[in-house]
């Protein structure tokens, strides 16, 4: 297998970049929760009434409030910044949502085996330090029959999509700027649908299934 498609077992990120002023930014910049309420449907169309789900990596929590107010669920999160579960906390307070939102890593989850009926993820796998063990900390804390969704940029996004997607953000001619200059730098850290199946099968889900958006990869599992 060659360096191209071999996915790193650790990244250099720990999560200092998404605390302070940093995450209050990202939060007030993507607060258009157009993208979060498909993503809730999504989500939503695959759990049962009374179903349990986590969001790993929630930031300031837009999807995982979205997905309490369509039903009956237990959500929960967990995110590596104490800014991002600070932040997402008031979100769901000031939204009258009940979100039990963690401080604590993805590959090291605070949570017993077999807690979850779903496990979501949206534009943050990229970005852990561990990714192979975050996967297998997601099949752990699944419960049998249990499904996890990982939503994340292609390393081949075009460019034109980038654009569209920060056009519908709505934000100020600076910010669209520095955000379009961001998601072209994440663009190289993301995953190819052959490193996401060589991680999956270094895990106990063995196999995934991946579908293509115009931006990135639904990557879905199953315990």
């Amino acid at each position: 297998m060659s360096n191209s498609t071999k996915p790193k077992s650790a990244k250099g990120y720990k999560g200092w970049g998404m605390e302070g002023a940093v995450a209050r930014w990202y939060a007030r910049n993507t607060a258009n929760r157009d993208r979060q309420k498909a993503a809730a449907e999504v989500v939503a169309g695959q759990l049962a009434p009374g179903g349990s789900v986590l969001e790993v990596a929630p930031g300031p929590g837009y999807l995982a409030i979205e997905l309490a107010k369509r039903g009956a669920y237990r959500v929960v999160g967990l995110d590596i910044s104490r800014t991002f579960i600070e932040i997402a906390t008031a979100n769901a307070k000031a939204e009258g949502v009940p979100v039990d939102f963690h401080h604590g890593n993805a590959s090291h989850m605070p949570f017993a085996a077999d807690s979850f009926d779903f496990i979501v993820c949206q534009a943050a796998f990229k970005n852990f330090s561990e990714p192979i063990l975050a996967i297998a900390e997601m099949h752990r804390v699944l419960k049998p029959g249990g499904k996890a969704l990982i939503l994340d940029l292609r390393p081949d996004a075009p460019p034109a999509e980038i654009n569209a997607e920060v056009r519908n953000m709505g934000v100020s001619w600076f910010n669209s700027l520095l955000i379009k200059f961001i998601l072209r730098w994440l663009r190289k850290r993301a995953y190819s649908r052959e490193q996401f199946r060589q991680m999956a099968s270094q895990t106990p889900f063995r196999t995934c299934e991946i579908q293509e958006a115009p931006l990135g990869f639904a990557v879905s599992l199953t315990k």
